[in-house]
């Protein structure tokens, strides 16, 4: 059976407040990767998305790393994980990931969708989650209506999108990549409340020097907002 798909999502902060976050946490564009740009993005900043192009050497290094890494996930228990099963969810999946494993940080409105699902899902494996996920219409409609008022023409369910969303998380003081279409969270370090943007900038630093010749990269944070 075909899995489920969705149409592509572009980097759409509008989202967020239709699956009924409260605006206290807002995404905005990170806009360089230098000192002088980076002390320009909000603080604290609890997550970080990366959208970057899905190319030959990507998939190369992912199956290698899977490979290396599949006898020893050291993840904590805390982190929330949901597997991708619905072609072109990433971007969903990316904001589930941001903002399930911050929920101590970030308000909803009482009848969020959202957090209905984190809820219902919060006892789930991975797996199950993605199965529930597929099933939840009230996140699909706000998803495609979205994907649709993008700010380019959103392209058709069957168009094959070579760009990936991905998490980056602070989970008890330790780096996370959550990434849907990978078995597990990557483990990357320690980190604190402080240093989580550049830690995370380090390792999306390290997915821009796999394809030096890519620029479709884009990188969102989640920070408090500041106004």
């Amino acid at each position: 059976m075909d899995s489920p798909r969705w149409l592509p999502l572009e980097s759409n902060p509008e989202f967020v407040s239709c699956l009924g976050m409260k605006p206290t946490w807002q995404f905005g564009d990170v806009y360089g990767l230098d000192p002088e740009l980076l002390s320009m993005v909000p603080r604290p900043v609890c997550a970080v998305l990366l959208l970057f192009p899905v190319t030959e050497k990507y998939e190369a290094f992912k199956q290698e790393e899977e490979e290396k890494l599949k006898d020893q996930p050291q993840v904590s228990p805390d982190v929330y994980f949901i597997k991708q099963t619905i072609g072109n969810a990433c971007g969903t999946i990316g904001l589930i990931h941001a903002v399930a494993n911050n929920q101590a940080h970030l308000e909803f409105e009482p009848d969020s969708p959202l957090k209905k699902f984190l809820e219902q899902t919060s006892k789930m494996t991975p797996e199950e989650r993605a199965t529930f996920l597929e099933k939840d219409e009230s996140i699909r409609v706000t998803h495609e209506s979205s994907a649709q008022e993008g700010q380019t023409e959103a392209p058709s369910l069957d168009e094959k999108v070579n760009l990936h969303f991905i998490a980056f998380v602070n989970v008890g003081g330790h780096l996370y990549e959550l990434d849907g279409r990978k078995p597990f969270p990557i483990a990357h370090g320690k980190t604190s409340e402080d240093t989580f943007l550049e830690d995370a900038i380090e390792v999306c630093k390290v997915f821009m020097a796999r394809d030096p010749q890519e620029v479709r990269f884009t990188i969102i944070a989640l920070s408090k907002d500041s106004y």
